[in-house]
């Protein structure tokens, strides 16, 4: 039996779902369809079959949108799976309606709203309307955070097999446990993601020159690669010697064990995968109080919230958290792993997929006994 993957980025189909990928292998035959990415390599490596399908996140040319769907609609004519996994928006959207037209069976994963939906204008009502469309005839809708499925059902969604599941959870091996760095004066401040306006990446370099101005030692670590609409954004700005810009980085793990805190000032999120992972390895987190972010910590306990778009709000927690007492922070951190251990285990998600994966494939079987 095959499954068909629809996905827009290499990177989060391997690094967020590469143990759900192991395990389908070992019953079905796994196709990703996907723009051609540094990571495709280490996917075919595991044994999926790759289909490279050109799909820009952000573009808007009404005839590449067209383009897209008549690609899928090909691929999934040739491929014949018997079930369709979607992530993200124009996979969800765009492979959903496809689905439906081909009458084949699709479960979709809402990782988030996307700057694009929460702008709440003209272009983010139509695709508001698109989006309950490709959705009401899956076999299953998975959302990342309940403010995610609320805002779809007050815009009108309805269906029967609606799951909240805590995002794409964390490979609690591979992000082990690590001791708290030893005591020192400077305290490093890890961001892991892409550089963006929509991440806070403006609020954190501006809120850490306050620190500064306070006479705080501080290190900031930005961690990943930036968005090509931002870097003009970004060359605009003065960057202070305290900061690091490191790049992509195949190991993440290796700088949150060197940090003190993990830091994501983010505008939306559908879960952070970096917060669950900067916990799992026993770091206090700082993150907006936004849906997707909030759920990862216990406030005071594993971790800091303040609002979004705020540098002063931004600053003053990381602030606080410098204040705090070392053995403080390394309480936190445990706290941290502690709750990713109980509610964000990847195994959870995987159990998921596969008993829902399982039912439509009984379903299949039946239909055709008939």
């Amino acid at each position: 039996m095959k499954i068909l993957i629809l996905a827009n980025y290499d990177v989060g189909l391997y690094k967020f779902r590469k143990e759900l990928l192991a395990s389908l292998l070992q019953n079905y035959e796994v196709h990703i369809a996907l723009p051609e990415g540094e990571y495709i390599k280490k996917l075919i490596d595991m044994g999926v079959i790759f289909h490279n399908v050109q799909l820009k996140r952000r573009g808007k040319n009404i005839f590449q949108e067209i383009k897209l769907f008549q690609v899928y609609r090909k691929l999934i004519y040739k491929i014949n799976p018997e079930v369709v996994l979607t992530y993200t928006i124009k996979p969800n959207i765009y492979g959903g309606i496809v689905c439906q037209w081909m009458h084949k069976p699709y479960i979709a994963n809402i990782t988030g709203l996307g700057s694009a939906v929460e702008k709440n204008n003209i272009f983010s009502n139509i695709l508001v309307f698109f989006y309950r469309q490709a959705l009401k005839k899956a076999e299953c809708i998975f959302f990342q955070n309940h403010s995610n499925k609320n805002f779809f059902q007050k815009c009108g969604l309805k269906h029967s097999n609606i799951n909240v599941i805590p995002g794409s959870g964390v490979n609690l091996i591979e992000h082990c446990y690590e001791e708290y760095p030893e005591k020192e004066d400077e305290v490093i401040f890890l961001f892991v993601g892409r550089l963006m306006r929509d991440k806070g990446v403006v609020e954190l370099l501006e809120a850490s020159k306050g620190l500064k101005h306070n006479g705080k030692k501080v290190k900031v670590w930005l961690v990943g690669f930036c968005e090509e609409d931002f870097k003009e954004e970004l060359s605009k700005i003065d960057i202070p010697e305290y900061v690091k810009f490191w790049g992509m980085q195949e190991d993440v793990h290796s700088f949150m064990k060197k940090c003190h805190v993990v830091v994501l000032p983010s505008y939306h999120e559908g879960m952070a995968n970096v917060l669950l992972e900067g916990a799992a390895c026993g770091r206090p987190v700082l993150a907006s109080n936004v849906p997707g972010c909030k759920e990862t910590f216990d406030e005071g306990i594993s971790g800091f919230g303040f609002a979004a778009k705020s540098v002063e709000e931004l600053q003053r927690i990381m602030e606080k958290f410098i204040q705090l007492d070392y053995q403080k922070k390394i309480e936190m951190g445990k706290a941290g792993r502690k709750k990713v251990e109980k509610e964000f285990d990847r195994t959870i998600i995987i159990n998921r997929y596969e008993k829902e994966i399982r039912n439509i494939c009984k379903h299949i079987k039946n239909e055709k006994v008939q």
